[in-house]
């Protein structure tokens, strides 16, 4: 163990002792590798509303199932009334956790704080999923949108958990939400923590309390619960998932829509040539590292975007050929002397940049750049902070971007793949820009004809394939652990649900 990981973990020991301790009766610790921004982190503001969803404090209009299917939550039904106009009912009977009543005004309030830059809530990304024109109340529990263009994907966008509904702040309840949790306080990057809402309207919560602390990393959480210190870890290191289960501890292993990918710096170097992104692609061993990182429980190597099972996924097999990646990078115009290539007169040299949170990001760049060595292109990998990488990547001093993305966050494939790869995306740092795809990401929004849409992502994903516009290199499964008796819990496919108020343990 290095000493930055010692300290670390004796960080994370010094806070869970400072709480009220994992044997009180109905509580539930749970280690994560990221954490609140505030005391007060809104959910509506840059990814907070995950946290608020996943520990039951927030809920929203509609909801993704275990199958990826849309489902009514705080809405009774949706109903498209016009290309551009959308009736939302709402449940009756539903409460804030004030006790005060849901209503159309309240839900047009509490989303009205996204667009407004001068509120806490606002978020430009989720301003810019929901794209409305306007909202409006039609009695106590109708709330009519208009959307700016047609929007097909406008109902699964609802279940957006940055668009949690909220009534009005107080001192006592700060985040004042409808779901079976209240909020009860934060710590900025170390402790989220909530109380069981007995009002709640599904039947009182099987937990008192749930915790969620902060990790530096997946191996100080995985010492912390072998300590017995924590009670449950979220991305438990793959390479030790069989021998905890072997000490009794529950083990969770299931296939998500969370991909690792390379984003490309498509605006300057040698990735802003086709012909070497491609080549890159072709000379990673998509196999070789699920074998190596995952340690065969994992997940499996990736030809396109979105996983086999979970949907949109088009038929795009994930391929290995280091001898056509020569050739492509001869056709380039490259030249190999010695054993390595030379592009323009220069080594090819390619910059990979990744983060540290995820235990399978680092070796994965490794490997990466052991698989390029292999045909003669030099690299070198940096391990930092994920804004720090995108950074490098929008400042042209790195070339590749490792990271890993719910790929269907809303159940939806449209929203990531105009986020990642849409000319002038929120999240698209290498300037990747293609006419024929942002006209067909278009095309996805307006067109509600499902097998339609579903042809439509199919083509942008062979687009994406054909230009190596983005380079996937493994589905992975989502794997947890706890200590025994952990009921009513299953790996959501979205990541973005962990507690109900049905979730207990069972002596």
């Amino acid at each position: 163990m290095s000493i930055m990981t010692r300290f670390v973990f004796a960080a994370l020991v010094m806070l869970v002792q400072a709480l009220p301790t994992s044997a009180q009766q109905g509580s539930l610790t749970i280690s994560v590798t990221y954490g609140p921004n505030a005391e007060v982190p809104d959910p509506r503001a840059e990814y907070n509303g995950w946290m608020s969803n996943q520990t039951g404090v927030t809920e929203t209009l509609m909801g993704i199932d275990y199958d990826l299917k849309l489902y009514p939550r705080l809405a009774e039904q949706v109903e498209q009334a016009s290309p551009t106009t959308w009736r939302v009912t709402l449940r009756d009977g539903v409460t804030f956790h004030d006790g005060s009543d849901l209503t159309a005004q309240t839900v047009i309030d509490a989303i009205t704080a996204i667009s407004d830059e001068t509120h806490a809530g606002h978020n430009a990304r989720v301003e810019n999923l929901l794209d409305l024109a306007g909202m409006s109340a039609d009695g106590e529990r109708v709330v009519v949108f208009e959307t700016n263009v047609p929007n097909a994907a406008f109902p699964w966008t609802l279940s957006e958990p940055g668009i949690a509904i909220m009534g009005q702040p107080s001192e006592a309840f700060p985040i004042n939400a409808t779901g079976p949790f209240v909020f009860a306080e934060a710590i900025p990057n170390q402790l989220y923590r909530v109380e069981a809402n007995p009002n709640y309207r599904l039947g009182a919560p099987g937990l008192e309390e749930v915790r969620v602390v902060v990790a530096g990393d997946p191996a100080t959480a995985a010492l912390a619960f072998e300590a017995g210190e924590i009670d449950m870890v979220i991305n438990y290191p793959e390479t030790d998932f069989e021998r905890i289960q072997s000490t009794g501890a529950l083990g969770f292993s299931e296939s998500t829509a969370r991909l690792y990918f390379y984003t490309v710096n498509a605006a300057s170097g040698p990735m802003a040539n086709p012909l070497v992104r491609r080549a890159v692609s072709l000379a990673i061993d998509r196999q070789g590292i699920v074998d190596a990182v995952l340690s065969g429980v994992g997940g499996a190597p990736a030809g396109t975007v979105f996983p086999d099972g979970k949907g949109w996924a088009a038929d795009i097999p994930a391929f290995y050929d280091p001898a056509k990646a020569e050739e492509l990078l001869a056709e380039a115009g490259a030249v190999k002397e010695g054993g390595q290539w030379m592009l323009d007169g220069e080594p090819l040299e390619i910059d990979i940049v990744t983060y540290s949170s995820r235990a399978a990001l680092s070796p994965t760049a490794e490997l990466t750049q052991a698989f390029l060595s292999a045909i003669g292109i030099s690299s070198s990998v940096k391990v930092g902070e994920w804004g720090a990488s995108s950074d490098a990547i929008a400042d042209g001093a790195a070339d590749l971007f490792l990271q890993a993305w719910v790929t269907t966050p809303q159940g939806d494939p449209g929203a990531v793949l105009e986020t990642l790869l849409k000319t002038g995306g929120s999240s698209n740092p290498g300037k990747y820009t293609n006419p024929e795809l942002d006209k067909l990401l278009d095309d996805g929004r307006l067109t509600f004809e499902h097998e339609k849409r579903e042809a439509i992502y199919r083509e942008a994903q062979h687009i994406i394939a054909v230009d190596a516009a983005m380079i996937p290199v493994f589905h992975v499964n989502q794997i947890n652990v706890s200590k025994p008796g952990l009921s009513g819990y299953a790996v959501h496919p979205t990541e973005t649900y962990w507690i109900t108020h049905e979730t207990t343990f069972v002596e």
